[in-house]
Parts: structure tokens; C-alpha cells; sequence
């Protein structure tokens, strides 16, 4: 019976036991935060029930691709990186709209799809094989960092549009790639530098164009109004005609750096709802929280189950909570090191480094955003928040970062010999 069990369980043992208590934490908290759902369709299971199926087919997917060699996905790069430029095309011509961006591709009997999704595994594989084919003693071809922007930059161009926060999100993990893949500090520079120079250009044009189509009164209304990309996205959007993201944008950078104080009286809490309610979730914690299943500020967040997830586990969980959630990232992101560590040939220990890192900076996006220290970017935490396509591309991740660990060739041990 044990080796039957060990024979689906295999790979890294660590990566295993963390990913255990992320899926069981996400089921837990999400039919805890799901309440407005349930009283909005008068189903209690409903949504918890559909979560659990999606957690329990993102395990079935991890544990398939863990049994597929790591060599193998070199063959898949063509087919998928064909699959995400024509999905990512589709996406911003006829895909759905979500809090005003079209994110998602409906397809047949309800089902959503995610492009943005499967193009960051993309990239990060595709990284991972330019950096390993190019390597040489002293590090990095120089080419490689041209054919990594060639790609990535495209790719994350098409995201950004509509989903900026997922962009950033994607060069921040290739930019660490590269620096990992030793890339030459001459060209990194570069890119930060370019970067910079194309920060301030955006942000010139969000500032500049993100109240076109809108009076003075309507704006003010919506920087006081906006906050976490919920419904009030789409009155902006009536607004901004084209420049609907701009000025989505603008609010949120000005509400964020916005540090004046208000009292209480003059808080309004239909305006300032989500950052108000999560505030109120996390000042109301304590250490030890209110108990599974006992948040007050579930009712009255709109995005609970989602971007603002880790707000209800600290207000449930507590501070202790919290603080095991974070560490399982952290040992998530150090077990994937060890096992990069231990690969001989590059591809593998690049690809795991690159999956690892894009589910630990989401994660801390994610944290970042719910405790208030970064605007809100509409990151899900991976494999805790409620979600379809994430969930089970993220559990996809993890199962070939077992891949890696389980099929990925090993540097020999070195044996210490003793002097006689």
C-alpha cells in the first residue's frame, strides 16, 4: 500500500508537503470567504463544491506532469508558444470582460479561460532554454539576452494591455531569470535603465491621458471612488473610451499614494469598501484570529474569495496564520533552490528557478496588496485564491517542478577523501 501511494506522490517530499497545505488552506478559506456568492445564488455547496473539483483536478494535472521526463517540455515550447500569441490575440479582440479588461475567453458550457496564464509558463520556458543553450564559462551569451527580449517583450506587450499587473509581474520573473541564467551586468544595467525610462514615459501617459473622455467632476469622484478594480472600474470605463485602462490606472496609483489621513467620520466606506473592509479584517485579527470559518468582513469585501483572500485568512487565522502562509512560499521557493542546486544540466534547474519565483512574487503581489503596502494589481494568491484556469495551471507548475526534482539528472556527490 505505501509504495503504491509512493509511486503517485513522487518527487521532492518538501514541495509535496507545501503544496498539501496550500490546497487545503484554499478550500478551507475560500467557502469561507464565498459567502456573498452563496447567498447570491441561494447555493451553499455550489461554489465551495466547484472550487474543490478544481483543486482536486489541479492535483490529478500535477501529478501527470510530474511523471512526464523534464526533457520532454523542451518539445512543447513550439505548440505553446503558438497556443499563447493566438489565445492572447483572441483575448483582446472578443474576450469576456472582467472588472472592466478583457481577461478571460469564454468557451462552451461556462467554461473561462485564462491566455495570460499559460503565456507566463511560456515565457519562463522559453527563457529557460535560451539560457541554458547559450551558456558558456563565464556566463551568458550576449545574444541570449537579445532572443529572450525578442520573445518575452511581445508577449508581455499584449498582456499588458489589459492586465498590466500580470505584465510587470512576468518581465520581474525574467529579469531574475536572467540574472540567475548570468546574463552580463553590462545588459542587465541596460534594461533596467531602458526600464526606468519607460516607467516614467507611462506614467506621463496615464497622468496625462487617464482623464480624457472624463469632466473634472467625474474624476474627482473616481479618485475618491476607486480601489480595487471592482465595480467601480466600469463606471470609469463609461469615461475613458479608449484610455479606459489609463484612467483605471491613474485612480489607483493617486489612491495609493494618497496618504492623507481622514477621521473616521468622514471614511466612507461604500467609496473605500475593499481596502476599508481588509483593513478592518486584519486590525480585528489578533494573534491567533477569529477561528476558521468566522470572518465578519467576508460579507462586505467584494473580491474575498480572490485578490483579497489573505486579508480573511489573517482575520480567521490570525497573525499566526498568516505568518505559516508566508513561510510556506518562502520553503516553496528554497526547496525549488535545492533542487536546481542538484540538476547537472542547466535547462531543468533554470525552469524550475523560473516557475518557483512566478508563484512566489504573485504570492507576494498578492500579500502586498491585502495588507495595503502596494496598490492593488488584481493578483490572485496561487493556489489558494478561488480560481479556474490559475488554480490548475499553477498546480501544473508545481508538477513539473516535481518533474525536475523527480527525472532531472543529479551532479554526482562529491566524496570527501581523507588524507592518510
Amino acid at each position: 500500500m505505501n509504495k503504491k501511494i509512493g509511486n503517485i506522490f513522487k518527487g521532492d517530499k518538501g514541495i509535496w508537503m507545501v503544496f498539501f497545505f496550500l490546497c487545503m488552506i484554499s478550500i478551507v478559506e475560500v467557502f469561507s470567504a464565498s459567502s456573498n456568492l452563496t447567498y447570491k445564488s441561494q447555493n451553499y455547496i455550489g461554489p465551495i463544491a466547484f472550487h474543490t473539483v478544481t483543486i482536486v483536478i489541479g492535483a490529478l494535472t500535477a501529478v501527470i506532469t510530474l511523471n512526464i521526463p523534464c526533457r520532454y517540455f523542451k518539445l512543447m515550447t513550439p505548440f505553446l508558444l503558438i497556443i499563447s500569441g493566438l489565445t492572447l490575440l483572441w483575448v483582446l479582440v472578443g474576450g469576456e470582460s472582467i472588472n472592466g479588461a478583457n481577461r478571460v475567453i469564454s468557451l462552451p458550457g461556462g467554461v473561462t479561460f485564462q491566455p495570460s496564464e499559460i503565456a507566463k509558463g511560456t515565457m519562463v520556458l522559453i527563457t529557460a532554454q535560451i539560457l541554458s543553450a547559450m551558456q558558456r564559462e563565464d556566463g551568458a551569451d550576449k545574444k541570449a539576452f537579445k532572443y529572450i527580449l525578442c520573445i518575452v517583450l511581445p508577449t508581455a506587450a499584449l498582456i499588458g494591455i489589459e492586465n498590466l499587473s500580470t505584465a510587470a509581474l512576468l518581465f520581474a520573473v525574467i529579469f531574475l531569470m536572467m540574472f540567475i541564467g548570468r546574463v552580463p551586468l553590462s545588459q542587465m544595467g541596460k534594461l533596467v535603465g531602458g526600464a526606468v525610462i519607460l516607467v516614467a514615459i507611462f506614467l506621463t501617459m496615464v497622468f496625462t491621458l487617464g482623464s480624457i473622455g472624463t469632466s473634472e467632476r467625474e474624476n474627482e469622484q473616481t479618485v475618491e471612488a476607486v480601489q480595487a478594480g471592482g465595480s467601480t472600474d466600469t463606471k470609469v470605463i463609461k469615461g475613458g473610451g479608449v484610455f479606459h485602462r489609463f484612467v483605471t490606472w491613474r485612480n489607483r496609483i493617486v489612491k495609493h499614494i494618497d496618504k492623507k489621513e481622514i477621521t473616521p467620520e468622514e471614511y466612507d466606506l461604500d467609496k473605500d469598501a475593499q481596502v476599508a473592509h481588509a483593513n478592518i479584517a486584519i486590525v480585528s485579527s489578533n494573534i491567533i484570529g477569529k477561528g476558521p470559518g468566522q470572518s465578519v468582513e467576508r460579507d462586505f469585501l467584494s473580491q474575498a474569495f480572490s485578490d483579497f483572500i489573505y486579508a480573511i485568512v489573517i482575520e480567521e487565522l490570525g497573525i499566526v496564520g498568516a505568518t505559516f502562509v508566508v513561510l510556506l512560499y518562502i520553503v516553496l521557493l528554497y526547496r525549488a533552490a535545492r533542487i536546481a542546486s542538484r540538476c547537472e544540466n542547466n535547462f531543468p534547474a533554470f525552469l524550475v528557478m523560473g516557475l518557483a519565483l512566478l508563484l512566489v512574487i504573485q504570492a507576494t503581489f498578492n500579500m502586498l496588496v491585502a495588507v495595503g503596502i502596494a496598490p492593488v494589481t488584481g493578483q490572485p494568491l496561487p493556489l489558494i485564491s478561488k480560481g479556474g484556469t490559475s488554480t490548475i495551471i499553477n498546480c501544473a507548475y508545481i508538477g513539473v517542478i516535481l518533474s525536475v526534482s523527480r527525472s532531472a539528472k543529479k551532479r554526482p556527490e562529491k566524496i570527501a577523501v581523507k588524507e592518510i
